[in-house]
């Protein structure tokens, strides 16, 4: 899905020729849905594909449209290099799935041993100090629920992955953005027409409640139990999950243990829910990690100020205890 092409209509050399370094070309085949577009649940089936490596040159076109600055807009390319497969599958492995910070260890590294991301980097006068912290830039990342590139990216493209919003539409809100200064001093993203804003900031919520979702949270919690119990098998080794999807499905294809467990994961197409778990069927209480988005309207404020409906909407997500025990089959 090559929808960044709507943030802009050419790809700058200096994005270009770091898209052709292995540690993000590795990327095409790292998802954006985190295993979830591997299961039946109907709102994942059928999904178009949408990858890591999408999200990051739509990032790094962002961050160059509003900044014009190859240190800033290579940062947004290069932030999620280092993410494993399945992505924050692995934070639920490791326990920090309410942070979701653990994906993003080992970034520096893997910049640094790339020679072919070198060899880019120096072409162009940059270094791994300029581009391995997308933090360090404003526009690129900032504190949620604030707007940056790698949020206003990610929401983007599910807009139309999830066919909540047609492109027509993603691009009238992509159209509306300027940088300007939010209450902190530091550059933003802001919105000029409130109308859009308000929008932007409902369809994005609608995006936050799929990804806490009871599906979304159980297909993440059973994968990362999944490879923990292939990596104890020895049927993966934790090398293996900073390379592929595909590389690591067969692996798991490869043994009939962890085959049968893999294919029980892709047939999940329903959930069940109770405030106490039943005797049969694997159930589990998983609370997730909440975002939502409250962009700036220039010359108003915060959406969530402007607009009563927006954040009473909010507060009712962000109130969700998710205390039930879910169950899929």
């Amino acid at each position: 899905m090559e929808h960044y092409l709507i943030y802009h209509n050419e790809i700058p050399k200096v994005i270009r020729d770091c898209m052709d370094a292995p540690c993000v070309r590795r990327l095409k085949h790292v998802g954006m849905n985190c295993g979830c577009e591997y299961t039946s649940f109907p709102r994942f089936a059928g999904l178009e594909p949408y990858s890591r490596f999408d999200h990051s040159v739509g990032a790094a076109l962002i961050v160059w449209l509003f900044t014009q600055d190859e240190k800033q807009a290579v940062a947004g390319l290069l932030h999620d290099v280092a993410t494993p497969v399945f992505a924050h599958v692995v934070d639920f492995l490791k326990g920090d799935y309410l942070v979701q910070e653990s994906t993003e260890d080992g970034t520096r590294a893997a910049i640094e041993a790339d020679e072919t991301l070198q060899r880019a980097l120096k072409t162009h006068g940059l270094t791994t100090d300029d581009v391995s912290d997308y933090h360090r830039y404003p526009i690129a990342d900032n504190d949620s629920p604030r707007l940056s590139a790698d949020r206003l990216e990610y929401t983007l493209g599910n807009l139309i992955n999830y066919r909540i919003r047609m492109p027509d539409e993603v691009r009238a809100i992509y159209a509306d953005l300027s940088v300007g200064t939010n209450e902190d001093g530091a550059p933003e993203l802001v919105f000029s027409d409130a109308r859009i804003a308000e929008d932007f900031a409902f369809a994005s919520l609608e995006c936050s409640k799929i990804y806490v979702s009871d599906e979304d949270r159980y297909a993440m919690q059973m994968l990362s139990e999944l490879l923990r119990d292939a990596i104890a098998l020895g049927v993966l080794s934790e090398a293996d999950l900073y390379t592929t999807e595909p590389q690591v499905i067969e692996k798991l294809l490869g043994d009939a243990r962890t085959a049968a467990a893999w294919q029980r994961f892709c047939a999940y197409r329903s959930m069940r829910r109770a405030t106490e778990p039943a005797d049969e069927g694997q159930w589990r209480r998983i609370a997730a990690k909440k975002r939502y988005i409250d962009p700036l309207i220039a010359n108003i404020g915060r959406v969530s100020a402007y607009s009563e409906v927006f954040r009473t909407a909010v507060e009712a997500f962000l109130s969700d205890p998710q205390t039930d025990w879910i169950a899929g089959e």
